[in-house]
């Protein structure tokens, strides 16, 4: 079995790993809602710019911005739609990096959990030695004193 200060080794690095998996878990997370807000904003911009035009109808409107319209909404949709990807590219990263995140953590876990075995190994080592010392001091007390 590994040392105790191996064992220590592995688990600071395995801690450092988990830590860095942590902040980019964050960055990751930070991105896909980010991205949401963006997704949001296009999305109601362009429902807004759609009511406008509504109203704008309502009073009449020329042929040519009727065309300006119809031509600026596909800009907002296909603006939609690429926002939509990259909700979905974030999400996607978001899930990768959590996975990582919990990898790293099972390993250090992992880690944590052999160095406990081995404090208890030790401990039972210890003990029994003790009792050894103990049962031959004993030993020795009662032949001294026939």
């Amino acid at each position: 079995m590994a040392s105790t200060s191996q064992l220590e080794t592995l688990i600071d690095m395995a801690r450092r790993e988990t830590d860095d998996c942590a902040k980019r878990l964050g960055a990751a997370l930070k991105a896909v809602t980010d991205a949401e807000e963006k997704l949001k904003m296009l999305i109601g911009y362009r429902d807004e710019y759609g009511r406008r035009f509504d109203a704008a109808q309502q009073g009449g409107i020329t042929p040519m911005a009727y065309r300006n319209f119809q031509a600026f909404m596909e800009k907002l949709d296909t603006a939609v739609k690429g926002q939509e990807e990259m909700v979905r590219h974030a999400q996607k990263r978001g899930e990768m990096e959590k996975t990582k995140w919990q990898e790293a953590e099972r390993k250090r876990m992992s880690y944590s959990t052999l160095r406990d075995r081995e404090a208890a190994r030790q401990q039972k080592i210890e003990a029994k030695r003790d009792q050894k010392a103990m049962d031959e001091h004993a030993a020795r007390q009662a032949f001294y004193k026939r």
